[in-house]
């Protein structure tokens, strides 16, 4: 017996690595002082341009999203999805992202499939600013079923110190805006899958593709605001639903209303409540409701079409109402 019979094929992986080294090179930056391949990556860190650096990070997957790409065989925007969920987390600190590490586990190893997800992930790294530094790709066919991966994801990001965003700075007439969603994003899939099965979806013509749209990635347009504006406090609207994550960044005696006429609410969100039959209290709960993203400052900002004013912050019991 060799290894390739017990379920690990070492030729696979190299290919699998030659197919995404072109992809994941044009993320790099002067920053990266590694080659695809090394043991570690290596990053230099500017500090000429901050006063006290302090470098942030967090981690996420996509969930079971994940199981919906596999079964629609569309492997190209879950990377995408992938780095959002842990940029979108990172720039709430105020924090700009430096650098991406990914983690690929499966049954057995696809090349092709794997150079599909990593062209996502570069795509959303480009975007973001940062570069992606290294990975891991696993093989445990006796760990998952035939046609299965999973993926978690890794990010860095710098601040200085001065300019943490932290929330601890809102104050009682502050305004609440919020970036829009572009749909689920990567949360509530669990209920979503339940709810909008293939038969399901064929019966009242939805198509299930768009289930699989990508997380929005609000970095550039946040750092952009963060330079022009007043920026109290960032919130990323992802698992909780619009009240749990922006209590998260409120302090003791501050209060957050949200008025629902300012958001617009997907059509799909209330395909998935009136099929489902789910109550509104449980759609907040559990899903973004049309908000990926909320920001909360002083000044009047000016409104987009993706940019609304959806509240306001006034003294009282800490925590969010939605009216």
């Amino acid at each position: 017996m060799d290894y390739k019979q017990s379920g690990v094929n070492i030729d696979e992986g190299n290919r699998a690595v030659e197919l995404i080294k072109t992809h994941v090179k044009t993320t790099y930056t002067h920053n990266v002082l590694n080659n695809l391949g090394n043991f570690a990556a290596a990053f230099r860190l500017d500090k000429s341009q901050y006063e006290d650096p302090i470098l942030v990070s967090c981690t996420d997957g996509v969930g079971t999203k994940l199981m919906l790409a596999i079964e629609l065989e569309i492997f190209d925007t879950i990377g995408i999805d992938l780095v959002a969920m842990s940029v979108n987390d990172l720039i709430c600190m105020g924090a700009k992202p430096l650098f991406f590490l990914d983690y690929y586990a499966c049954h057995r190893l696809e090349p092709e499939k794997v150079q599909e997800v990593i062209k996502g992930m570069t795509h959303a790294c480009t975007e973001s600013g940062c570069a992606l530094i290294g990975g891991e790709m696993a093989e445990m066919n006796d760990m998952y079923k035939k046609g299965d991966f999973d993926l978690a994801g890794f990010c860095v990001g710098v601040v200085d110190r001065p300019n943490i965003i932290d929330g601890t700075k809102i104050s009682p007439k502050d305004n609440v805006y919020a970036f829009l969603s572009s749909g689920f994003h990567s949360n509530g899939y669990s209920l979503v899958r339940k709810v909008l099965t293939k038969d399901v979806c064929e019966t009242h013509n939805i198509d299930r593709k768009q289930l699989l749209e990508p997380t929005k990635i609000y970095v550039e347009d946040v750092l952009k605001l963060i330079k022009k504006h007043t920026i109290t406090g960032l919130c990323h609207i992802t698992g909780g639903g619009i009240e749990e994550n922006i209590t998260r960044i409120l302090k003791e005696n501050i209060h957050v209303t949200i008025k629902k006429n300012s958001i617009e609410v997907p059509k799909i969100f209330h395909d998935v409540q009136k099929i489902g039959n789910i109550s509104e209290t449980e759609m907040y709960k559990v899903f973004n409701m049309g908000i990926g993203f909320v920001v909360i400052s002083p000044d009047d900002i000016e409104e987009t079409m993706e940019f609304k004013k959806v509240g306001s912050v006034s003294n009282g019991v800490r925590g969010v109402t939605i009216v």
